[in-house]
Formats: structure tokens, C-alpha cells, sequence
């Protein structure tokens, strides 16, 4: 193994374990400190989408801690159990967050549907960098000129997808803070602190994916384009 593959993967490996580390001891934070407002982190979200004129979104629970998502597909606003029943100020932010991803579907945001139209090639790009590999190993019916030219476009693809995710994600945390204020969900300066704490760090978990992304590319395209060879 080369040592640009060694530098890559152990550099792409701690910045990815750092920003998950990160996300989940802010989250745990800020889960335990509860927001001025009685109100619930499903109830947030219903104020919101309500304040958006938005009322064809389902508001449903889950049992995955952080798996909290916003589905255009469905309209569904899937909110973990703490999350849902609870009033903390991390459940307000997450909560806030993803009506900001209802927001921007019901609006027609650019990056968001450039990211829902991405979706399916990305899944195909990341079946890819899974399989390609091990098939080339166990067949050898592809050179490692070709091999690495399908993996480069294959993680061209995937760098994309997180590219465009990332004004999606950081316009859906902007509006979180702005109407958590606005509807005074959010009453004094140490809770917003938490929220933008709680969402920055989420945020980063973003940036760590096109970076890691962004590092496969190269390593995969560089030698192609120097006309060197990876030492595997």
C-alpha cells in the first residue's frame, strides 16, 4: 500500500470518527438541557410547518438515536423517541432542522432537488466502490487501468452528492436558528448557543463525507492522470 493510500486512509478515518464523536457528545449535551418552552420536539415541528402553511407532512416517531430525518418522498418527518416527546434544546434544534428540510422541499430549493434527483445514481456509485474491488480481486476481468476509471467516477459521483448536501444542510440549520427565535421556542442566549452547537456539529459530520469523498477521488484519478500506478 502506497503511503499517499496510508496518509488517506488514516486521514479520512479520524476526521470521520472525530466528527461522529462530536455530534453525539454535543447531542448528549444539549439533550439533557431543556428548552424555556413546554413544548415537545413534535410539537416544534408541527408550530412550524403550520407557520409554513405546510400540512400535508407526516410527523412519526422512530427508535434510532440521531437517525432523525426529513423524507420529500413520503412527506414524513421522522423524529427519534427523545427527540419527539422530549423539550430539550437539542430536541428543538433537530426538530427545527428538519422542518427547514420540509421548508425547502414545499419551496422548491434548488440543492434539494438536485440532491433528490442525485439520489439514485449515488446508490449505484456506492454499490460500485463496494463491489468493484472485490470482484476485480476474485476475477481479474478487469484491468487496473479500467478498474480505476469506473472507482474515480464511481467516487466522482458520491463527492458530488456531498458536495451538493452541504447547502442543503446548512440552509435547513439557518432556518432552524431564525424560527426557533422567532417563535420564541427558544427564549434566552445560552439556548441558542446549544442549538447552534448541536447543529454546527451535525453539520460537520457533512464535511468530513466530502472530504473523505473527495480523497478517494483523488487517489483513484491522480495516477490515471500522472500515468503512474498505486502500489496497492
Amino acid at each position: 500500500m502506497s503511503l499517499f493510500a496510508i496518509i488517506l486512509f488514516v486521514g479520512t478515518m479520524l476526521i470521520s470518527l472525530w466528527a461522529a464523536a462530536r455530534v453525539k457528545s454535543v447531542y448528549r449535551r444539549y439533550s439533557q438541557v431543556p428548552a424555556s418552552s413546554r413544548a415537545t420536539g413534535a410539537e416544534v415541528a408541527r408550530a412550524i410547518l403550520q407557520r409554513a402553511g405546510i400540512s400535508d407532512v407526516e410527523i412519526l416517531p422512530h427508535d434510532e438515536l440521531l437517525g432523525d430525518h426529513y423524507d420529500p418522498t413520503n412527506k414524513r418527518l421522522v423524529l427519534s423517541t427523545h427527540n419527539f416527546h422530549g423539550n430539550s434544546v437539542a430536541a428543538y434544534g433537530v426538530a427545527a432542522h428538519e422542518c427547514g428540510h420540509a421548508i425547502q422541499h414545499q419551496q422548491a430549493y434548488g440543492p434539494l432537488h438536485w440532491r433528490m434527483a442525485a439520489v439514485g445514481a449515488t446508490n449505484f456509485a456506492s454499490q460500485i466502490v463496494m463491489w468493484l474491488p472485490m470482484i476485480g480481486l476474485f476475477t481479474g476481468i478487469l484491468s487496473w487501468n479500467t478498474a480505476s476509471w469506473i472507482m474515480a467516477a464511481a467516487w466522482g459521483v458520491i463527492m458530488l452528492f456531498n458536495l451538493i448536501t452541504l447547502p442543503v444542510e446548512f440552509d435547513a440549520s439557518a432556518r432552524a436558528k431564525r424560527v426557533l427565535a422567532e417563535m420564541g421556542f427558544i427564549g434566552t442566549d445560552e439556548e441558542m448557543t446549544g442549538v447552534r452547537k448541536v447543529l454546527d456539529a451535525a453539520g460537520w459530520t457533512y464535511v468530513a463525507a466530502l472530504i473523505t469523498s473527495l480523497g478517494y477521488l483523488l487517489y483513484h484519478l491522480l495516477p490515471l492522470l500522472t500515468g503512474g500506478r498505486r502500489s496497492e
